[in-house]
């Protein structure tokens, strides 16, 4: 595909979760000599810059850094159409007079699409998690549209619509399945796959690199089998949790651990740490996988793609969001055991990795969805799609 240098914007939330899967796809475009600017919130800044996108400062007022969401649905959308309001004039302080050619957008970050649309500019969702399908409404949006607060949120949302000049004013419509996705998923964590509508959504899986900048990890030479545990970026103020696991596979013969626990958890909380087990607020996730042999993971969309990626066999404690979503998924899938936080006493914890990883199934399945996953194509076929709609052509490989 002849190739000519654009101006690709690319508009997210520093929910680092919705950072990452789309990381590779913009160091990609950048080295194919586009010019891309990185819209989001200054404390993903060195993230993105990483990538040699140009960073495009635009606060957020998501409760990321505290991890301090409410359990309400409508409160938690209405705290992402707060911040949609709030960064729509600073997007436009900045593309206003500097126009992209193209706009790639995190689904929360509902700004870029009106600016976008304001401008009459094609636009791409970029998708971390699985995506809506046909009956969406009825399964999942039909309730959350009856709860108390859905009316007076659809209104606002409907008023700022009008307000920013966006091309689509309906409500269902805008917040709804977009013209155009890019789904950083395995199409094997989709729910009701066959339901999804391919003429504007394409699964290309998940989008990994070298990621040189994130550290390497090496197994020791005298390790029989690997194991991680991590609960990933937000949920991860679980001490109790990784005492359990401490109890579960300390000293376990022939198996060495890597415990991530974030930035929440003090190491002094866990007590004494056994020899086979490596402690870390945090880790290169993806090359501790792989080379594991295992994963006790909070199945979130990120996580449960990269073991899926690296054929790792898992074991699901899914700890809130869609988590427990992915967890069965994953059950169903015939690569994890579910283990819930509440149920996940050392014994457990043990007896769920001895049967996972004496279960010829798992090993069959895991080697499997392995290679699905890595023939979705990834970080180039992505970027070879979103070349696609800049040049107004449909690639060959585009469904």
């Amino acid at each position: 595909m002849s190739r000519r240098r654009a101006h690709i914007a690319m508009v997210g939330i520093p929910i680092v979760s919705h950072v990452l899967p789309s990381l590779e796809i913009i160091r990609e475009l950048v080295s194919r000599g586009h010019r891309v600017t990185y819209a989001n919130d200054p404390a993903v800044a060195d993230m993105i810059a990483a990538t040699g996108a140009e960073f495009v400062p635009c606060g957020s007022l998501l409760p990321v850094a505290d991890n301090n969401w409410p359990d309400d649905p409508i409160a938690v959308m209405s705290l992402f159409l707060d911040d949609a309001v709030q960064a729509f004039p600073r997007l436009r302080a900045v593309y206003d007079h500097d126009p992209a050619d193209l706009y790639l957008y995190d689904i929360g970050a509902y700004a870029a699409r009106a600016l976008a649309e304001r401008r009459n500019r094609p636009l791409i969702q970029l998708s971390p998690t699985f995506v809506a399908w046909q009956g969406y409404d009825q399964d999942v949006a039909a309730h959350v549209w009856q709860l108390p607060g859905a009316d007076a949120y659809r209104a606002r949302f409907a008023r700022w619509l009008g307000e920013c000049g966006a091309a689509t004013t309906d409500v269902d419509a805008f917040s709804g399945p977009p013209g155009r996705a890019l789904a950083l998923i395995p199409r094997s964590m989709q729910p009701h796959a066959d339901q999804v509508d391919t003429d504007t959504v394409t699964f290309v899986g998940p989008c990994l690199g070298a990621r040189a900048g994130d550290g390497v990890w090496t197994r020791p030479a005298d390790a029989e089998h690997a194991l991680l545990v991590s609960l990933g970026s937000a949920y991860t103020r679980r001490p109790e949790f990784y005492r359990r696991c401490l109890a579960a596979y300390g000293n376990l013969p022939g198996w060495h651990v890597v415990l991530q626990i974030g930035k929440y958890t003090d190491p002094s909380e866990l007590g004494d740490i056994p020899p086979n087990v490596e402690v870390h607020s945090w880790i290169p996730q993806l090359a501790v996988l792989e080379q594991a042999d295992a994963f006790v993971t909070h199945a979130g969309m990120g996580s449960s793609g990269e073991g899926l990626f690296t054929g790792v066999p898992m074991i699901a404690v899914p700890q809130g969001a869609e988590q427990f979503m992915n967890a069965d998924r994953l059950v169903e899938l015939g690569v994890a055991r579910r283990v819930d936080t509440a149920e996940a006493t050392a014994e457990t914890l043990l007896t769920a990795l001895r049967a996972l990883v004496a279960d010829p199934e798992v090993t069959h399945r895991s080697a499997l969805l392995r290679a699905e996953a890595r023939a979705e194509g990834g970080t180039t076929r992505a970027a070879d799609l979103i070349e696609s709609r800049l040049s107004g052509r449909t690639a060959r490989n585009e469904r």
